[in-house]
């Protein structure tokens, strides 16, 4: 082996970029590269100048060295040498300013030009990946890494440690969150740091959220086509950088103070979020880079490691296995691919104190040479690092390749987003609302009482069985990705044309109904129609957050889904950065009232054991306990209990669940009519002898206050009126005396 191959130092030399002594130590991955050269970057005036320097060593593919008289600010880059040949996958060119895919902070923004592709482009028109590398320099059109400051040590780092059963998910844009927030002073709008804003700390608390994810804030750059339609990337799913916070999110005085006041702050907003007792989850993208496909610009990894970082389809010319949608994907099979993300995670779990990962795409991250691995080396590295224990770890269980559906198959102790649950609820209480009122077939209440019980046919194969619980289950009926909750109940069909595809992005497949008008109900009907349309509208959203907040399993909520945002019937807002996305804080009274439901809702799930849940459902006695003490059981409106023959009818359209309390906790009692007719429903009595029931809600009620606080216990067998497509929830004020 050549001495130019050999190792050079004690140890493996730290990949990034760290200030030390006089200089900065730098490190590298580029395995198949003949010299990399570190570049400081200076700008003055908008024009670009640097100072290039060979690192000397190289080993097993890692370059690195001291590079001294460089300081806390400095912006840098790479640039390398080595074989340009495309067709083998080989995209070497020096005249290409790379980022440090270690780097902790970013200047300067990504400009669609032809030169930062790394084969000739014209001007006009397409040139050919696998043709001539482009002579020119791209220093000028693409963002420069930038040397951070040493983070000094946490002091007190406190967190929250949410357990599962207690967790509820609030999913957020740092941006548009804020944006239009009035309680939020005006500079601290669409930042970090309002984020954090009491205001805001209030919101979430009355919501009885436990556990903010933020939609990703690793540095992102815009796509090209986007910036071709005068559009900018919104959602963030399009990463430039694996450990620097985006800096666009930060206040104008952090931006103004460089790449370590942008950190600072990050780390400012989740330690006041922490002092809150709420946790911090990022929404991450390793799946895949900002790079795009071959034909887009060439920023880091394709100029650094083309073979070694994206996943190929084995061809030549070498093309990009593409199982992301997005042109191309990370290699999870390549050992540094796996270090990059785990040295990443580390990061912002110890440098920056984060709380908790939701995994983009998270198939993509485990597979091998045959595809989805549950037992990857990367999901055994998540169980087992020590640094990452006690993390809270969330996959998004699918992605576009070959099986790429996975929901349920992530091992412990990953929770998973559960689209059958999304897919239940709406098809029952939306879906089949539209086809009974045009008389349509409707589904029976099969799917949709697994969703409730906590999805034990997908979470509970384990090793042992049922290991994972119904918490493993993120129950949830939107996202960012779709229609809001409002947008669920007033639109048939997706809206996009201002995304500048002429309606062909986002999903059809939406099971939503617009209750008889497509959209704002004024512009479509007389008044008294509009009246019938908007109350129809509010009693399916009520039912929605019912199914959302008592099912077993942990509830994820979409922000400003509690007051009724809308996205104007948009259901593929990723580049929408304005008022299609940004959540609206004039709310009307109706909107008002919906979050008093939320907040009400809520209480009902923090006050009662019995509607969150650690453990499956296994309708019978558990070990020890009397026979009478059943977890859960079934009725239909009659009061008896449900048959076989019951549950394989398509005409079941009613049911009640009834939840029995453990110890000093109440019995809960949900009773739900999925049908146009209002039905008599004898409540039930039986096997937990409850001597009565007080009615905690009902979706046909407009607000939680028009419930009759005062009113008698309803004895177990007594019967009650249930209005048409709806749903109660009685309590049992304390356990039946049997217990």
């Amino acid at each position: 082996m050549s001495e130019a191959f050999l190792p050079t130092h004690d140890r493996a030399p730290r990949l990034g970029a760290y200030l030390s002594e006089d200089g900065v130590d730098v490190a590298v991955v580029a395995s198949h590269a003949t010299k990399v050269e570190f570049c400081a970057i200076d700008v003055t005036d908008g024009e670009v100048s640097e100072r290039r320097f060979e690192l000397p060593h190289r080993d097993w593919g890692v370059f690195s060295g001291h590079i001294p008289g460089i300081e806390a600010g400095q912006r840098y880059g790479f640039r390398v040498h080595g074989p340009w040949d495309p067709a083998k996958g080989r995209r070497h060119n020096p005249a290409k300013l790379l980022i440090d895919p270690y780097a902790r902070g970013f200047a300067g923004d990504l400009v669609n030009a032809p030169e930062t592709r790394d084969f000739v482009t014209p001007e006009v028109g397409k040139g050919d990946p696998f043709g001539e590398a482009d002579p020119r320099d791209s220093a000028e059109f693409v963002p420069h890494s930038v040397i951070v400051e040493p983070l000094a040590a946490h002091e007190n780092i406190h967190h929250p440690r949410v357990p599962w059963s207690e967790t509820v998910v609030y999913e957020a844009h740092v941006k548009g969150f804020t944006q239009q927030f009035d309680a939020v002073p005006e500079p601290l709008r669409g930042t970090y740091a309002g984020m954090a804003h009491p205001a805001v700390i209030d919101h979430l608390k009355s919501l009885g959220v436990t556990t903010l994810e933020l939609l990703p804030i690793h540095a992102f750059a815009s796509e090209t086509h986007l910036d071709h339609l005068g559009l900018a990337n919104y959602w963030g799913y399009n990463t430039l950088g694996f450990f620097a916070p985006h800096p666009g999110y930060a206040t104008a005085e952090a931006q103004a103070g460089g790449a370590t006041a942008v950190l600072h702050e990050v780390r400012g907003m989740v330690h006041l979020l922490h002092e809150a007792g709420i946790e911090v989850v990022l929404d991450v993208v390793y799946n895949h880079t900002c790079e795009g496909g071959v034909d887009g610009p060439t920023l880091g990894w394709r100029g650094l490691d083309n073979e070694m970082y994206y996943l190929h389809d084995g061809g030549s010319p070498s093309r990009y296995a593409d199982v992301t949608g997005t042109g191309n994907s990370l290699d999870f099979r390549r050992p540094r691919v796996v270090q990059l993300a785990l040295d990443s995670l580390r990061y912002w779990v110890d440098e920056i104190g984060v709380d908790g990962f939701r995994f983009d795409l998270a198939v993509t991250l485990a597979r091998g040479q045959d595809g989805f691995d549950r037992y990857h080396p990367f999901l055994v590295a998540l169980q087992t690092d020590p640094v990452l224990a006690g993390t809270k770890f969330i996959a998004e269980p699918w992605d576009i390749g070959p099986g790429g559906w996975r929901t349920g198959q992530f091992p412990p102790p990953f929770a998973e987003w559960n689209d059958r649950f999304r897919d239940a609820v709406r098809g029952f209480w939306l879906h089949d609302l539209g086809a009974a009122t045009h008389d349509g077939p409707t589904s029976g209440f099969r799917e949709l009482a697994t969703r409730l019980a906590g999805s034990a046919d997908l979470f509970g194969m384990s090793d042992p069985p049922l290991l994972r619980g119904p918490v493993a289950s993120m129950n949830y009926v939107t996202a960012h990705d779709g229609f809001t909750m409002r947008d669920l109940v007033s639109y048939n069909d997706k809206h996009n044309l201002a995304n500048g595809e002429d309606n062909r992005d986002g999903t059809t497949n939406n099971l939503s109904w617009n209750h008889g008008a497509e959209g704002p109900v004024a512009a479509q009907s007389s008044s008294a129609e509009g009246a019938d349309v908007s109350a129809a509208r509010r009693k399916s959203l009520r039912n929605l957050w019912g199914m959302l907040l008592l099912s077993a399993g942990t509830p994820l909520i979409t922000a400003g889904d509690e007051f009724g945002r809308t996205q104007r019937g948009n259901n593929n807002a990723y580049c929408q950065d304005n008022d299609i996305s940004w959540v609206s804080w004039e709310l009307g009274d109706w909107q008002r009232d919906l979050l008093a439901t939320v907040r009400h809702l809520s209480a009902l799930r923090r006050t009662h054991s019995a509607l969150r849940v650690d453990n499956f459902f296994l309708g019978a006695p558990r070990d020890g306990e009397m026979p009478h003490q059943v977890d859960l059981t079934w009725y239909c409106a009659g009061g008896k209990t449900l048959t076989h023959q019951d549950w394989n009818s398509s005409e079941l359209r009613s049911l009640q669940m009834l939840r029995r309390g453990v110890g000093d906790d109440a019995h809960v009692l949900l009773v739900i009519n999925g049908s146009l007719d209002e039905i008599s429903v004898s409540l039930a009595g039986q096997p937990v002898t409850v001597r009565e029931w007080s009615l905690a809600w009902d979706s046909a009620l407009e607000r939680p206050s028009d419930i009759d606080s005062a009113a008698p216990g309803i004895p177990g067998g007594a019967t009650v009126t249930v209005a048409p497509f709806s749903m109660q929830v009685y309590v049992a004020p304390s356990p039946d005396e049997a217990d």
